[in-house]
């Protein structure tokens, strides 16, 4: 009696832990929301819009840059207040007394001055640009990379909220049997047909069934929560999937890895980006040629210009020696341009190998499918002849209670299987997506 009423304490405490709200999701409506909602592609949208922004910022080289400035100042400086006076066009005769010129009085100026700079010829900001472009490029082809992967991972995670909730039901299956079994023990019993440890033996069978039941149920809410994270909504919902968890039915064609793939890509881009650097460090040793010019207004008085001018001109500037500073970051660039193109192999033979296991993954999974098909039918007949036995008298109950448990651990394998092909399936689809 007390085992019963243990038992059924065990009950009401499973029960109302599931009791929670519950959501039905489908797949599709769970990749749109993570691909609408999810923190992760927006983080991808921001690190090319700071890509595009380092692109546009290298449009410098071909712009000119245009500078206003408005300055106001007093001096007694001899040379600084003849300049002013000669600026403002109110230089007299009288300036020139070699008294005033070595001790002037109080000079007021403000200026107005607009000033432009157009770059003409500066070899290594084209490479600049161009390396900033490849990098944009590059992070372009990171976020649909990342995309990519998100959809494998709402495959994956799909799947394993399927089979969670196909762990629970089979859990409830078994424990509706092993609560069967013990109600028919018990009579037996009773009856003195049965003696008191194959009756504790069915007992502790509900027991068990009960615990891994609540595993099944907490592992359906920490898969919901872990869904909830990724569309970014707020956590305490069990979501209830619509889709059944079937093998796929789909042929699968050996193909190679696509050089159009978008992280193979990124990685060519990225490359290039290091080999404008590279081109850009060594663009450096070259003169440049930069044109400017500047209009300016004076007067002795606030927001008052009686005088002006302008100042045009061209510069060709050539840094002959920094300390050796070029020298070694041209070293560095180069070196950097030839690490990306190794790792730019590496990544190749290593993506070939993946999808070479991958292949050898999807092979293993089929031939398991089968194999688990094939025992699961075989494990379901089994329990049914022995269920009829035991209603007969002629099985013994250990007997009956380690096939209800083959059984169940069948269905598990079963649909365990299920899962793992499905997810090689998509995961080849993954790795040769073009």
């Amino acid at each position: 009696m007390k085992t019963a009423y243990s038992i059924l304490l065990i009950l009401v405490a499973t029960t109302v832990g599931w009791a929670q709200e519950t959501q039905l999701l489908s797949k599709s409506e769970f990749l749109q929301n993570v691909l609408e909602n999810g923190n992760l592609l927006k983080i991808k949208a921001q690190e090319v819009k700071e890509a595009k922004g380092d692109f546009n910022q290298a449009n410098a080289v071909y712009l000119p840059s245009i500078s206003a400035s408005y300055t106001g100042s007093t001096t007694t400086n001899p040379l600084m207040a003849f300049g002013s006076k000669l600026n403002q066009e109110i230089l007299t005769p009288s300036d020139f007394d070699p008294q005033l010129l070595n001790d002037p009085l109080r000079t007021d100026n403000f200026a107005t001055k607009l000033e432009i700079r157009q770059p003409l010829i500066n070899l290594d900001g084209i490479f600049q640009r161009k390396a900033a472009k490849s990098k944009y490029e590059a992070t372009q082809f990171q976020a649909q990379r990342t995309k990519d992967y998100l959809e494998l991972q709402v495959e994956e995670n799909y799947m394993q909220l399927q089979l969670a909730h196909k762990m629970v039901e089979v859990m409830e299956s078994s424990k509706a049997a092993s609560e069967e079994n013990l109600r028919i023990a018990k009579n037996s019993f009773d009856q003195g047909l049965l003696q008191r440890s194959d009756l504790l033996a069915a007992e502790v069978q509900v027991m068990e069934m009960e615990n891994r039941l609540r595993y099944a149920q907490s592992n359906v809410k920490n898969i919901s929560g872990r869904l909830a994270v990724m569309m970014n909504e707020e956590g305490g919902v069990v979501f209830q999937p619509t889709d059944m968890l079937n093998p796929a039915n789909e042929v699968v064609a050996m193909d190679s890895i696509s050089s159009e793939r978008a992280d193979i890509r990124a990685m060519r881009a990225a490359s290039a980006a290091y080999e404008q650097q590279y081109q850009s460090d060594k663009m450096s040793f070259l003169p440049r040629l930069n044109a400017f010019g500047s209009y300016e207004l004076y007067d002795d008085e606030f927001l008052q210009a009686d005088a002006n001018g302008y100042l045009v001109g061209a510069q060709l500037s050539w840094d002959l020696f920094d300390g050796n500073k070029r020298i070694a970051k041209t070293g560095k660039s180069k070196a950097a341009y030839e690490r990306s193109n190794l790792e730019y192999e590496q990544y190749l033979a290593e993506s070939k190998l993946e999808l070479e296991k991958a292949y050898r993954m999807l092979n293993d999974a089929s031939n398991e499918l089968s194999l688990s098909e094939k025992a699961l039918e075989q494990y379901e007949e089994s329990l049914r002849i022995r269920k009829n036995r035991y209603r007969e008298g002629l099985e013994r109950t250990s007997e009956l209670l380690f096939a209800e448990a083959k059984f169940a651990e069948k269905q598990l394998d079963y649909h365990q299987t299920v899962f793992q092909y499905n997810y090689a399936l998509a995961y080849v689809r993954f790795l040769t997506k073009k």
